[in-house]
């Protein structure tokens, strides 16, 4: 009961900083927006991320890593949504971002999505621990965060928004349940097709008033790990080769930001394979699905004939502090709290919803099916890095994402419930 009432008290305190003033009922202007794109390849080899087992630096590239911007404006409200090319900000680097770009740029906590593709193929930012190089490329990557912002902010212009759906089997539930030789049972990292997934790949179309494209945003919800613990070379992996090939096709300065939905139990299906395969006729497995899911984005995009301005912008931030696990060799004591981040926004009918952790894909069908706008996009990654988030029926199958959790069986229920619950309020 305690842990519900600060849950509840620390979510309404943070919604209502972020309502309290009154959206005006339309700004003359209506929607502006603003696209930018930044480079944000190591020149420096590094230590790649995702695999503990993986300790030497860097040996290549093997596509470029980018950070992409889109911001909107409107009826006084502003909302800045930040797709990059890395795994997340772990270590404290997420705030470490985000109030050098909040002081900078005027921005509250709840107008700014900074979020990562979870490539498993990039270097992860680092502020004390880790490799001279790592540490050197976060201080640069604080520097192209402002400077990515400020382009997008710089070049805004009116616009319109238009969404479409569509669906990719890329991703596959890698809860795969194995039998030892004694019989025994266990969850296990793997392929499960049976397992569920959520096979959506939400695309939303930013235009110009003329109708030509800004940006292609979309939402997906799959691992970066194509590529596993064998590979040295540098790769946005599925999701930013997905970005890639929607800008190559579309071109003319489009960018196609990239957002992970909740994939905590989902991977490619091809996964954590050693290298890209050079075989004469091959195509490298990451090379496939991307192109895949970047088809069915170009797909969905061309399928959006309309679009409509959205002249309201709400948005709200909540720290949640979620019942923790009890720690081994713990007391009888109640174990306490974990944080977990929540941003949600709407514009128009469009819903935000970034959680700052590894979540289940059930967490996520369940909120788009809560929520109250058409289309939601379930984005994990975001703000924060609090771990994985996993359903109860999985805190009782067990398995890898379970044992590395910080949260009780109960946490994924309070984050659906509030996610919803801070929508409506919105």
């Amino acid at each position: 009961m305690k842990a519900r009432l600060i849950v509840r008290c620390v979510v309404l305190a943070a919604v209502i900083l972020s309502i309290a003033s009154p959206l005006p009922a339309g700004d003359a202007a209506g929607l502006k927006a603003g696209v930018a794109r930044i480079d944000i390849t190591p020149e420096k080899p590094v230590t790649l991320s995702g695999y503990a087992s993986r300790k030497d630096l860097s040996t290549g590239v093997h596509d470029p890593l980018s950070a992409r911007v889109v911001a909107f404006e409107a009826g006084g409200k502003r909302l800045v949504l930040v797709a990059t090319d890395i795994i997340g900000f772990y270590e404290g680097t997420a705030e470490y971002m985000r109030s050098a770009i909040m002081a900078e740029f005027g921005l509250q906590p709840s107008e700014l999505f900074l979020t990562a593709i979870h490539t498993h193929s990039a270097p992860s930012p680092a502020l004390k621990r880790g490799h001279a190089n790592n540490i050197e490329y976060t201080e640069a990557l604080r520097g192209k965060y402002l400077e990515v912002i400020r382009k997008a902010l710089a070049s805004m212009e009116p616009a319109t928004l238009g969404v479409g759906v569509g669906s990719c089997p890329v991703g596959s539930n890698r809860r795969e349940l194995r039998l030892s030789g004694k019989g025994e049972s266990a969850i296990t990292l793997g392929r499960n097709p049976q397992g569920i997934t959520d096979k959506e790949v939400l695309v939303m179309k930013v235009a110009k008033m003329d109708g030509a494209p800004l940006a292609v945003a979309f939402d997906y919800a799959t691992h970066g790990t194509s590529l596993g613990t064998a590979n040295y070379t540098v790769s946005g992996d599925v999701p930013g080769l997905a970005e890639q090939f929607v800008e190559k096709i579309l071109g003319a300065g489009v960018i196609a930001p990239a957002f992970a939905g909740a994939s905590g139990n989902i991977d490619p299906w091809f996964r954590v394979l050693p290298a890209f395969n050079e075989e004469p006729g091959w195509i490298p497995e990451p090379v496939l699905l991307g192109t895949f899911l970047g088809e069915e984005v170009v797909h969905v995009y061309r399928a959006i004939k309309e679009t409509n301005p959205a002249d309201k912008i709400a948005t709200g931030f909540a720290t949640l502090q979620l019942p923790a696990k009890p720690r081994e060799n713990a007391s009888t004591e109640s174990p306490g709290t974990a944080d977990f981040a929540i941003t949600v926004a709407r514009l128009g009918d469009v819903a935000f919803v970034g959680l700052g952790g590894e979540v289940f894909t059930e967490i996520g069908l369940a909120i788009k099916a809560g929520s109250p706008c058409r289309h939601t996009f379930v984005i994990t990654h975001c703000n924060d890095a609090a771990g994985y988030l996993a359903p109860k029926e999985a805190h009782v199958q067990g398995g890898y994402e379970v044992q590395s959790s910080r949260f009780a069986p109960q946490a994924a229920d309070i984050v659906i419930r509030e996610s919803i619950r801070i929508l409506h309020d919105l």
